[in-house]
């Protein structure tokens, strides 16, 4: 039987991960979470890891810990817990820059990496081996599946599928002023805080062109709108053939693939699309609605600057969820800093200089 390490257990691809792993009778050799202490102990009973990451476990935690699981914790806990575990396959879907650590301790080890963590492509992609990642995210598994025995040279545009997030009805003027509720009422997904706020405003479409920069080797890529959210990805052959990669809309089937390969087109349990019932149209992303899509060449361009514009955005978000701006000052915000420190990505040499840079920025950015 194959195991796995799940980092990030409690969020929604984390949960999803353990329902696949379940399924395909993958052992889940160790988990990790952030703070949600009852989701983590019902996911340690029902799928009996041998190891558990908690950075601050509390006593209640402790008490109701089995005596069977080995428990990591502090700064260098998860990847302690990472060095002690013997599985192969270890899944990044931890949230923000903080996945990025674990991220290069797992391909240190020459485990297989299934990331879902956006920001390590995002700030440090020119620095990771690619080619020891299986990518989670629906539009990069459907892209990585579309170019199987297939050149790159052969492509001419690579294009990411985007829902329009929770405000894709309503009229440019309407969006900047949005209530936190309002934004968080995702159509198609049921995902975190932070990235769900992203959708709403093109921010995570900006993350997933990095990761797809570093990830296939190009920079001819481009998006459109999808409502469905069951076309995840598509590729434009230079013979002017357009291929798609069609799936129900969750991350089940990125992940079977990752976890098992060889059991994920037998035992997966993937619910299928109904074609009968499926209306497809593609619209293309506005720069009244999304302003921050505008800088989708700027950053292929310069991809180091994807330091810059994490650390902004995560930042700028997290302002916004405690009600410090209103939403559309996200993206004003994003754009202003970009701009100031642009100069800055450009002396990055080393992951000294990202983590520098990221530490550097977070006490400089201008709200």
């Amino acid at each position: 039987m194959s195991s796995a390490i799940i980092l990030g257990s409690t969020g929604s691809i984390g949960t999803q991960a353990l329902e696949v792993a379940q399924t395909l009778r993958v052992e889940v050799e160790a988990l990790s979470a952030g703070y949600n202490e009852a989701l983590l102990l019902e996911q340690i009973h029902t799928y009996k890891p041998q190891k558990v990451f908690l950075p601050q476990p509390s006593k209640a935690f402790l008490r109701n810990l089995p005596s069977k699981v080995a428990l990591f914790t502090g700064t260098q806990g998860l990847e302690e817990m990472l060095e002690a575990c013997t599985s192969n396959i270890a899944l990044n879907a931890l949230s923000g820059f903080a996945g990025l650590k674990p991220t290069l301790t797992i391909l240190k080890q020459g485990k297989t990496l299934a990331l879902a963590n956006k920001e390590s492509l995002v700030v440090a992609g020119w620095l990771l081996d690619t080619q020891g990642m299986i990518p989670i995210d629906s539009e990069h598994f459907g892209l990585w599946s579309l170019l199987q025995q297939r050149n790159i040279a052969e492509v001419q545009t690579l294009y990411l599928s985007a829902s329009g997030g929770a405000l894709r009805d309503l009229s440019p003027e309407q969006i900047p002023h949005q209530s936190l509720e309002k934004v968080l009422k995702h159509p198609n997904w049921n995902m975190g805080t932070y990235i769900t706020i992203n959708t709403a405003n093109m921010l995570n479409k900006l993350f997933e062109v990095l990761e797809a920069r570093w990830l296939f080797g190009t920079k001819a890529i481009d998006a459109y709108i999808e409502r469905t959210s069951s076309v995840h990805a598509l590729v434009r052959f230079k013979d002017q053939s357009l291929h798609a990669q069609l799936a129900a809309p969750n991350m089940k089937l990125s992940i079977a693939h990752a976890l098992a390969p060889t059991l994920a087109c037998k035992q997966a349990s993937i619910v299928p699309l109904d074609l009968a019932h499926l209306s497809l149209t593609f619209e293309p992303i506005d720069p009244r609605k999304y302003p921050l899509w505008t800088l989708k060449d700027a950053l292929l361009d310069n991809p180091k600057l994807g330091v810059v514009l994490n650390a902004s955005a995560e930042v700028a978000t997290k302002a916004f969820i405690e009600g410090k701006i209103a939403f559309g000052q996200i993206a004003t915000i994003i754009k202003k800093n970009l701009e100031c420190f642009a100069s800055l990505s450009k002396q990055l040499h080393d992951l000294e200089d990202i983590y520098a840079l990221d530490a550097h920025l977070r006490t400089s950015i201008i709200i």
